[in-house]
């Protein structure tokens, strides 16, 4: 999607259960010219991610959005915090070998538990929860090919219990050929972690304004950011983190926009939902994802299609896809109410490796960049603004090639 036309109802449809009874913040219109040490665009939770840790750090921020910070691809996130990448160990290892796929999962590991960190140090209120997952067998995805993704990860280091199929219907009570248990990942409220991570960041001199960039120069020393009202931001670094939405300079052959739909059920009595609350998703292509709320609702989503990229055909598409998600809600968990209070849908970047885009953005001096998170949103976002924030004191190490932009389009080894 391209920047200039799109708005945050482009982004998304309908209405999730994270925008119910939500005071919704507002910041001032800037109207003057100033200078920071780093400019970010975009109020999301990457956003919010980076304003905080770069402010922590000591540089003087100012992070601008056209609209409400959070309330574009954001609010439509079902923060299903995991470290699990949608291209599986055994994927990854086939585009990069097992060594540079398992040090990815490994950093994936770590974003989580340092979001966790994160929100237990600041005492963030953002429903945030400790969650396992459970990787279901699903469509081509048997027993055999979850068995070999079980052993590559326990060779990897990474945590994980292989379940046949009678230990997972015992445990779990669900009919697949086996499953994958795993420890390390979360859920939250998408839209409080990202506004309390706004409050954290302006407390700690990050300056928060409505804006738009329309023009970047890094022709100089700094770039020279022009605003849609007239005004300038003159910043040392610049940091795009506008969800899906990229401007039409940056370019990259492994980025492409899907859509998705997901729905959340009416609350259910606590003997309706599966053991723990586990995250579940599936090991098939057309996946289904599923989790749990605080208020015991089912959160469950997929149906996910990269050739629908309009918003109102997708949108458009919500009751049918309603109907099929009830259904296989239906068939994985009987005893649930299969009803919906909340029904939304939602563009996200998805890549051909499951990585995401992160770093410096090419022929653009001082203008850095994260995009095309898949579903991994959050967990990706916090690596982002980890690493964004390493890149800008001056670090380098080689791994960080493995989410650059201009990365070549992954192959096959052999």
């Amino acid at each position: 999607m391209e920047e200039a036309n799109t708005a945050q109802n482009d982004l998304r449809g309908g209405r999730s259960p994270w925008l119910a009874g939500l005071t919704r913040p507002h910041h001032p219109v800037l109207e003057q010219n100033l200078r920071c040490d780093v400019l970010i665009v975009g109020g999301g939770i990457t956003g919010s991610l980076l304003a905080e840790h770069l402010s922590r750090r000591g540089l003087q921020i100012c992070l601008i959005d056209r609209e409400r910070p959070g309330f574009g691809s954001t609010a439509a996130s079902t923060a299903m915090l995991q470290w699990e990448i949608d291209c599986s160990l055994a994927e990854l290892t086939g585009f990069y070998g097992f060594e540079k796929a398992s040090g990815i999962y490994r950093r994936s590991l770590q974003a989580v538990s340092g979001l966790k960190s994160l929100v237990d140090t600041l005492g963030l209120g953002c429903a945030f929860r400790d969650r396992h997952t459970l990787y279901l067998a699903g469509g081509e995805i048997g027993a055999t090919e979850l068995r070999a993704e079980y052993e590559l990860r326990a060779r990897a280091g990474l945590p994980g219990t292989y379940l046949d199929y009678l230990t997972l219907l015992r445990e779990f009570g669900f009919t697949r050929e086996a499953a994958i248990v795993s420890s390390g990942s979360a859920d939250a409220d998408p839209l409080l972690l990202s506004h309390a991570l706004l409050a954290q960041a302006a407390s700690q001199g990050a300056r928060i304004a409505d804006a738009q960039a329309v023009h970047y120069d890094p022709a100089g020393r700094s770039v020279i950011v022009g605003l849609e009202n007239g005004c300038e931001i003159e910043a040392d670094h610049v940091v795009l983190a506008t969800g899906y939405v990229m401007p039409d300079f940056l370019k990259t052959d492994l980025h492409q926009t899907a859509s998705s739909w997901a729905i959340a059920t009416v609350p259910q009595a606590p003997g309706a939902l599966w053991r723990d609350g586990v995250l579940i998703w599936e090991a098939s292509e057309d996946y289904l994802y599923a989790r749990t709320t605080q208020d015991n609702r089912i959160v469950i989503g997929g149906e996910d299609d990269d050739s629908i990229t309009d918003p109102e055909d997708r949108d458009a598409l919500m009751p049918a896809k309603t109907e099929i998600l009830l259904k296989k809600l239906a068939a994985l968990c009987p005893q649930a109410i299969a009803s919906a209070d909340f029904v939304w849908s939602g563009a996200f970047g998805e890549t051909q490796d499951g990585l995401p885009l992160i770093g410096p953005v090419p022929d653009h001096p001082r203008l850095f960049a994260a995009y095309g998170y898949g579903g991994n949103g959050i967990t990706f976002s916090f690596l982002a603004s980890r690493l964004i924030g390493r890149m800008i004191a001056g670090e380098r190490e080689a791994w960080f090639d493995d989410f650059a932009i201009d990365r070549p389009v992954p192959k096959l080894l052999g």
